[in-house]
């Protein structure tokens, strides 16, 4: 089995994991569609890929929203007249200790890490129904497994995304829907901290990192595999991660 052919919408794909599994994807022969906020980023990357041979659309998107979720789907199926995968890839993580109370941090995080991803779902699911199959891929984090100081907010949202994943599987046997859990990777994400004390701690937690691409390849993998095969859930972490 191969992804050439496949369509697959990609979301928070202006930089990191996102921006590396459009990269992947389209090198194996899928249409992207990539959404984002920063439109600058996403027109250079479709220019890249279309560039050299790519199918590839991009649309502004910002996943807080359940009305852009879902222009941005109904844009993918409308415009290739399916859809195979959506990749619910956006996420922030400003981490702080509980007791900074940066509320409007953890509402944020709920909103993107969580609802949006459920938005995400309930935009692609109707498409899926109706043809029949489909493919939910969300980033989670290693983070999802275990509490970790200065993440209890950011941890919990990646374990309901888990949850979520898990019950999505349980319920629609026609779906496939895969969990797909980075270790330290290169990204933006810890850019979003604005804790000084918990921004030093991860910047010295980060200096053992795996390339976003290497997240792209197992997000390849699972999409790869045969009719009937669900790749359920998917570790990928610095081979030195304690």
């Amino acid at each position: 089995m191969s992804t050439q052919g496949k369509i697959a919408a990609i979301t928070g794909a202006s930089s990191g994991i996102g921006e590396a599994t459009a990269r992947e994807l389209a090198k194996r022969g899928a249409a992207v569609i990539v959404g984002a906020r920063r439109i600058d980023r996403l027109e250079k990357l479709v220019a890249e890929l279309r560039a050299q041979g790519a199918t590839a659309e991009f649309v502004a998107l910002d996943v807080t929203s359940r009305d852009s979720v879902q222009d941005f789907v109904r844009f993918a199926a409308e415009r290739f007249g399916k859809l195979d995968v959506i990749v619910n890839n956006a996420g922030i993580m400003p981490l702080s200790p509980l007791d900074a109370l940066k509320v409007e941090e953890w509402e944020r995080m709920v909103d993107v890490n969580i609802k949006g991803v459920l938005y995400g779902i309930a935009a692609a699911l109707p498409v899926f129904e109706q043809q029949g199959y489909g493919h939910v891929i969300n980033t989670s984090s290693i983070a999802a497994y275990r509490a970790i100081p200065t993440a209890a907010v950011y941890c919990a949202t990646k374990a309901a995304v888990n949850f979520i994943t898990e019950g999505l599987r349980q319920e629609s046997p026609y779906l496939r829907s895969t969990i797909i859990s980075p270790g330290v990777t290169e990204s933006e994400l810890a850019h979003t901290i604005t804790h000084e004390a918990t921004a030093r701690f991860i910047d010295d937690y980060r200096k053992t990192v795996i390339p976003a691409d290497a997240i792209a390849r197992a997000i390849a993998f699972a999409i790869e595999q045969p009719e009937g095969v669900d790749v359920n859930e998917i570790v990928v972490r610095p081979t030195a991660a304690n």
